[in-house]
């Protein structure tokens, strides 16, 4: 399990969301819970990408801040591999 770190910000109705340690992993919702999700699908989407293409996976960074952030918490990706590679990702909610 990886656990990277998750931001949200809150902006003209929407919830802004952003794997800070993840480059170019971002996603937005109505809610932090409609936001959660999708970011969580989202940071699954691009392990995928890089592991389909053999690039390596960014090194987690717990140090990893936004400043502006309305929130921060952590993401965790799970691998799981087989016959048939699986990928899951869970978020931990407060």
């Amino acid at each position: 399990m990886l656990t990277y770190k998750s931001s949200y910000k809150w902006s003209d109705g929407i919830v802004l969301g952003e794997v800070l340690d993840f480059p170019g992993t971002i996603a937005y919702g109505n809610s932090l819970d409609e936001a959660r999700h999708n970011l969580a699908s989202a940071l699954r989407d691009m392990a995928e990408t890089n592991l389909l293409k053999g690039e390596p996976l960014p090194i987690a960074d717990p140090l990893a801040t936004d400043h502006d952030a309305d929130l921060e918490e952590p993401i965790h990706l799970v691998l799981q591999v087989g016959q048939q590679m699986a990928m899951t990702v869970g978020v931990t909610v407060p």
